[in-house]
């Protein structure tokens, strides 16, 4: 049996030109990367076809920053990617390199995302590439969920 895609679909009330700021731009994406508790600071993002992004994922929480500290672990990790995909305001993929899992060999994980007007809200649909694990991938989905609920406070969600 192969890993499936993990597909997650949500739907605002927002533009689509909104969520796509998001993705692609330091604001947008420093305002809601990364699970409760975490931040993301944007190195470098080059919102274009094969354009780089590299950011910071870095625990901001009292709580966060015990739970890494515990576990041994940095409480700020880079993380880089391309964006493989570019279509405006539609459809894009980003790629990012899995290489900060201690024992495991770096791979690339991606995250294709296509934003569909609907009226006056927009579906967003995401596929998550598996990771390396079935636990790994549940910790991924759990994560980009909850990174979902700073959306939910934002647009109101509509799932």
């Amino acid at each position: 049996m192969t890993a499936r895609d993990i597909v997650i679909e949500r739907r605002y009330r927002a533009s689509v030109q909104d969520l796509w700021a998001l993705w692609t731009t330091q604001e947008g994406f420093e305002s809601w990367w990364g699970p409760v508790g975490f931040r993301a600071d944007v190195r470098r993002i080059e919102a274009r076809p094969d354009g780089v992004l590299h950011y910071a994922m870095v625990a901001d929480s009292d709580e966060m920053i015990a739970a890494m500290q515990a576990a041994g672990e940095s409480s700020v990790t880079e993380c880089r990617g391309h964006f493989a995909e570019f279509h405006p305001c539609e459809r894009l993929v980003l790629v990012q390199v899995i290489d900060f899992l201690p024992g495991v060999d770096p791979y690339d994980s991606r995250i294709a995302v296509d934003f569909i007007p609907e009226g006056d809200m927009v579906r967003m649909l995401v596929s998550l590439s598996p990771m390396h694990d079935a636990a790994t991938s549940r910790m991924q989905e759990g994560g980009f969920l909850n990174q979902l609920t700073k959306l939910k406070e934002r647009f109101g969600d509509l799932e």
